[in-house]
C-alpha cells in the first residue's frame, strides 16, 4: 500500500476552521477523484511546533494512482487551502509504502 501523508501545521486560533473545512470540503472533493481508497486524520500530540499539527494520510494501492493525482489534482487543491488559510498554516507532504510484516 502507498500512503500520501500531509502534515500540516495550522495556526491554533485557526485549526477548528480549518479541520472543518478539511473535513467538509477538501476531503470527499480529494477522495471524489478516485485516486485513494481511504483517508485517516492525525493529531500530532507531541509536536515540538506551535499550533496544532494534524497528518492527513491517503492510502492508494498503486503508486500510479497517487503519480495521477500529483499530475491531475494536487496542485489545485493545495492552491484552494493556501488561498482559504493563507499566512495560517504551513504543510509538507511525505510518500510513503508500507513494509510487509513478517512472523
Amino acid at each position: 500500500m502507498i500512503i500520501y501523508n500531509e502534515t500540516v501545521i495550522v495556526e491554533e486560533g485557526t485549526h477548528t476552521a480549518w479541520l472543518a473545512w478539511l473535513q467538509q470540503t477538501q476531503l470527499p472533493a480529494i477522495m471524489a477523484t478516485g485516486h485513494f481508497k481511504q483517508y485517516n486524520i492525525l493529531n500530532v500530540m507531541d509536536s515540538p511546533n506551535e499550533g496544532i499539527t494534524y497528518c492527513v494520510q491517503y492510502h492508494a494501492d498503486k503508486l500510479e494512482d497517487v503519480e495521477a493525482y500529483f499530475n491531475n489534482h494536487l496542485d489545485n487543491f493545495q492552491a484552494q487551502q493556501q488561498q482559504r488559510f493563507e499566512n495560517k498554516l504551513v504543510m509538507f507532504s511525505t510518500l510513503m509504502q508500507t513494509v510487509p510484516t513478517i512472523y
